[in-house]
């Protein structure tokens, strides 16, 4: 291969962060007409090597031993990259609440930076909230990277006004307008609804099929699904090392191999998974110490809504939605991004405040009639983005704490657990495949592990009702299907009535019968579908 064709090699390298050795031995190149997959699962090493790539961590050579060659890392685009990413996503909305000045702004709302402003700093870094904009920032709209990503109407809308998927959109325009040569997607389909995973499919494709012309393009997953035509080579992290790396062929024969080997032990994993749910979800029952379930405040509604209206400046989100949750009845919500899918969590779980200006009953209240956030969330068990990133900030806290703080409806854990607490926490640790990690920080582990986590602490009390905001995001096949088998025994355990959003049709459940359909660009806003 002519050496003028490489665009980055690494060649007997680690990757560390300030503290530690993350991956401790890595030789991969890439060169000029491949277009490259990093896959592998949660915590294997897939988001350390693209987190490395983009500059976030460290490539460090690693000095010649007897049998090995002297280290060597060089990287056409080490200046030149940027990364689009669930990571990053979340960062993006930490900096904002970080930087929320609502407290000194007349009106006491602070929308924080814009899409537009936010893009323009790409652009140029030394753009500040608040200053004058280019005149060429001021017509993004006519930009075809902007039109490709469908952002043209939410480019003056706070980030923190945005949904999971109108973000991921908004960072994919700005890393295409940022001019770098080199793009990082990680888990790029994540959140986006059925219209723009088709978009970005496709964009994937045309860029990749360019030959030499920028930007180059590297996509990371966590699942072999949606795979772009254009995935010429794979490279698979497991257990922090390089478990394949070669043409996309070889990869697909690999998985073959390996899915007839594990159809029978999978199943048996199932199957152990059910019975070990079952054991632990009697247990608790039996002990009344971790049921925090009032059975005398059953109703047969849990959450009522009578023509609620919700929206702010010329925007609406919801308009005259009349809906009702009732206990035992699963509901799948469905909608395109922005369509307000979210905004009617929020509604339920409290974190909007509109929620006071309609008729909404949660557990037959009426919001504002007297009751507690904490008399309502005690009975609640919530996934959603805004948890995740809630926990982030906090990234020091131990899984133990973590999962016992869904006993307490607290982010962070504030007073001592119980033997009881800490005993039924490390069981669903175990549950989940956490066994023996109860000490590890949060922060530590990758974003689809914290998802885990998190779907693990929702459950812990068997809450009346279950959120779930696309709870799926950043997992791979393994820990999917765990979850996925974790919400459909729930669902049919009988003591909690689940709400659940997700893009992807494989998410659905058998027992989410009831449908609630958003159409923000159609009178009336919302379809009603029984099955």
């Amino acid at each position: 291969m002519n050496q003028s064709k490489n665009l980055i090699t690494i060649q007997n390298c680690r990757i560390e962060n300030s503290r530690e050795t993350l991956i401790q031995n890595i030789s991969w190149k890439m060169d000029e007409g491949q277009a490259w997959l990093v896959i592998g699962p949660n915590g294997g090493g897939k988001a350390d090597f693209l987190n490395a790539l983009s500059g976030q961590l460290k490539i460090v050579p690693n000095g010649a031993v007897e049998c090995e060659e002297q280290g060597l890392y060089s990287n056409k685009y080490q200046n030149s990259c940027e990364i689009v990413s669930l990571e990053r996503a979340a960062r993006l909305i930490q900096e904002e609440r970080e930087n929320d000045e609502s407290d000194y702004v007349e009106g006491g709302v602070d929308k924080g930076r814009t899409g537009r402003l936010f893009i323009a700093q790409g652009i140029n870094s030394l753009l500040k909230k608040g200053a004058p904009l280019p005149h060429a920032v001021m017509n993004l709209e006519n930009e075809p990277a902007i039109k490709l990503c469908g952002i043209e109407k939410i480019l003056d809308r706070g980030l923190k006004y945005m949904s999971t998927g109108e973000i991921r959109r908004t960072l994919l325009a700005r890393a295409l307008l940022s001019g770098k040569q080199l793009l990082i997607l990680s888990d790029p389909f994540a959140g986006l609804d059925v219209q723009s995973r088709t978009i970005l499919l496709d964009f994937f494709d045309s860029i990749a099929k360019r030959n030499g012309i920028f930007p180059q393009i590297i996509l990371g997953m966590e699942r072999w699904h949606e795979i772009p035509d254009a995935i010429t080579h794979v490279l698979e992290f497991r257990d922090k090392k390089v478990s394949f790396c070669g043409e996309r062929k070889d990869y697909e024969k690999l998985l073959s191999e390996r899915e007839n080997q594990s159809a029978a032990e999978n199943e048996q994993t199932r199957q152990n998974f059910k019975d070990d749910f079952t054991a632990l979800i009697q247990n608790q029952n039996e002990n009344s110490a971790v049921s925090l379930k009032d059975e005398s405040q059953a109703q047969d509604f849990l959450v009522e809504m009578n023509n609620v209206n919700v929206g702010w400046d010329d925007h609406k989100v919801l308009r005259n939605l009349t809906w009702k949750l009732k206990r035992d009845e699963h509901w799948l919500v469905r909608g395109p991004n922005g369509s307000g899918k979210t905004t009617l969590l929020e509604l339920i779980t409290g974190d909007n405040m509109q929620v006071f200006s309609n008729d909404i009953k949660i557990f037959g209240n009426r919001r504002g009639s007297g009751e507690t956030i904490w008399d309502i969330k005690k009975r609640l068990g919530i996934v959603s983005y805004r948890m995740h990133v809630e926990y982030r900030m906090l990234g020091g806290t131990s899984l133990l704490a973590v999962i016992i703080s869904g006993f307490r409806d607290s982010i962070g854990l504030y007073e001592a657990a119980t033997d009881c607490e800490i005993a039924t926490a490390k069981k669903w640790l175990a549950l989940g495949g956490f066994a023996g990690r109860e000490s590890e920080n949060f922060g530590s582990l990758s974003y689809g592990e914290q998802r885990a986590i998190l779907i693990l602490r929702s459950a812990v009390k068997s809450p009346e009702i279950l959120i779930l905001d696309e709870p799926c995001h950043g997992l791979d096949e393994q820990y999917r299907q765990k979850i996925l088998d974790l919400m459909n025994l729930i669902g049919n355990g009988g003591t909690t009535t689940m709400l659940h959003v997700t893009h992807d049709p494989s998410e659905v459940l058998p027992c989410e019968k009831h449908i609630l359909e958003l159409h923000p660009q159609s009178e009336p806003m919302y379809e009603i579908i029984n099955l």
